[in-house]
């Protein structure tokens, strides 16, 4: 098997250009809707997480790795899954590594391949895929009960603001309508309400040309540094989601950096690829000058601590960690930390958002029935 050539790895001195840098956006929606992966062209997660614990377990059952990829092969339903682990099976046989092989894939991230490349060379083989497989398991458990949190409160809101607007674009249009042909003074509110409800029927189309050239904006520009900027500041500034969504990305940062380390990567190297990985600005940004402060001869606490996304506590833990030489033991205390602050977060935050949505839509119909029914209650009142 060859050497690893540690300057292949992804250079301190040549980031990569925003444009091409794999994104998973940096704001919770894009969290909450997509599976979270360090490339839109990859593998999903639950099939990384498939291969690489069967993988880990059929090895260290004794089972060759050509046999192992056989088997993983002949489980898959879907036609391209079974040709792209063939595909990684035919490489083997021919000599090629299991990390070079998935990397000629292009369905597999950088840290997966240099994560096995090392622990083909160090004869870890068998760890690191266990290692990955409880990478993407929690990836996934982690999404799953975020989205399981949200999801009712999601629909809740959309349902309402359906409703919402469809009484202010075909209800109250009809009661304004008899309301014109009675005449006479209509209340304070009921007029008000039938202008909204005019103004939304005469800029309807402009609001829905509007916001398609907004989210076409936002699309277009999603990659750019000056973007990525001023959206992960404005998030951060959000109350209770700038705090969710970092502690996501901390999350996701200190369980890269577990890994790698734990590989027996050096620090310098592991800090270079997991810059290129993280997709959150503000830590991608802080990186690459903590990559630049190690050389100098700056600890990493001491360079980290010139950055305001890495809280007080992370910073202390890692102190220690450097001073015990256990680095990827306290990242791993960091992740599993946040991992689960933002789990209790989240449920606090779905539990609170349930009724607070309803009693704010709930206003708004009152609001609205009110409204409508007034006139009726006073011209009965006039034929008495």
């Amino acid at each position: 098997m060859p050497s690893i050539d540690l300057n292949s790895y992804p250079g301190r001195k040549k980031p990569v250009p925003a444009s091409r840098k794999t994104k998973d956006g940096a704001d919770l929606t894009s969290f909450l809707n997509r599976e979270i992966s360090f490339g839109s062209k990859e593998l999903a997660d639950k099939k990384k997480e498939y291969l690489y614990m069967e993988l880990s377990s059929l090895l260290q059952a004794g089972v060759n790795l050509k046999t192992s990829l056989e088997l993983v092969a002949a489980d898959q339903q879907k036609p391209q899954d079974v040709a792209l682990f063939k595909q990684i099976q035919e490489a083997v046989l021919k000599g090629i590594a299991l990390s070079s092989a998935l990397q000629q894939t292009g369905k597999f991230s950088l840290y997966e391949v240099y994560s096995l490349q090392i622990g083909e060379e160090t004869g870890k083989i068998i760890e690191v895929l266990a290692d990955l497989a409880k990478y993407f398991q929690s990836k996934i458990r982690q999404r799953r009960k975020i989205v399981s949190a949200l999801t009712y409160p999601c629909i809740v809101m959309a349902t309402s603001l359906g409703a919402v607007f469809f009484m202010l674009k075909f209800v109250v249009p009809m009661f304004g309508d008899v309301f014109t042909r009675f005449g006479g003074e209509l209340p304070w509110v009921t007029a008000k309400i039938i202008s909204v409800s005019k103004a939304l029927e005469s800029s309807f189309v402009y609001v829905v040309l509007l916001l398609a050239a907004v989210m076409a904006f936002v699309f277009k520009s999603r990659k750019k540094e000056w973007f990525r900027m001023s959206a992960s500041a404005a998030i951060l500034k959000v109350p209770v989601v700038g705090s969710l969504v970092q502690k996501i990305y901390l999350a996701r940062f200190a369980n890269v950096m577990r890994l790698l380390i734990n590989a027996r990567l050096p620090l310098l190297r592991a800090i270079a690829l997991v810059r290129q990985m993280i997709s959150y600005y503000p830590v991608e940004a802080s990186l690459l000058k903590i990559e630049q402060d190690i050389m100098s001869g700056k600890s990493l606490h001491q360079s980290m601590q010139q950055f305001n996304v890495y809280p007080a506590k992370m910073i202390q833990l890692i102190k220690v960690g450097e001073e015990t030489n256990q680095l990827d033991h306290f990242f791993g205390r960091i992740s599993e930390q946040y991992v689960e602050d933002v789990e209790f977060k989240t449920a606090a935050l779905s539990s609170l958002m349930e009724p607070l949505i309803i009693i704010f839509l709930g206003l708004i119909v009152g609001v609205i029935l009110v409204a409508m029914y007034l006139p009726l209650f006073q011209m009965s009142n006039s034929f008495q």
